[in-house]
């Protein structure tokens, strides 16, 4: 298993959304969600985790060179905690809060794969 593949996926995938939360979270979070993102405070938080979410690509992306240091093993860890927190606010929000937009399902899928492969990655380790 190839950590540099690990870490340029997701550094594609996270620098996606992150843009994307960054330029038009009401569009983005709906897409997402199937509910309304009105509230102007809304807009700030979208916002910021877009930035959270680049400023993760950019730490993957850069990781790529070096792939078998400890720091790499550190971001690999915390991206398997990202994913997997991913996909228990996305399913509680979709399960429990019946907020499903078209993006929903694939979003959690995606986010169970990462969490899967990064924690098949620290295992091997």
């Amino acid at each position: 298993m190839k950590t540099k593949s690990l870490l340029v996926t997701s550094a594609f995938i996270e620098a996606g959304a992150g843009l994307a939360l960054l330029v038009s979270p009401a569009l983005t979070v709906p897409f997402l969600i199937g509910g309304p993102f009105d509230i102007p405070a809304a807009a700030v938080v979208g916002r910021l985790t877009g930035a959270a979410l680049l400023a993760l690509a950019l730490a993957c992306w850069n990781a790529r060179i070096d792939a078998g240091s400890p720091s790499t093993r550190g971001l690999v860890s915390g991206m398997s905690l990202y994913n997997a927190a991913a996909v228990v606010v996305l399913s509680y929000s979709g399960l429990g809060l019946r907020l499903i937009g078209i993006g929903f399902w694939p979003a959690v899928v995606l986010h169970l794969g990462m969490a899967i492969w990064c924690l098949a990655f620290l295992r091997k380790l």
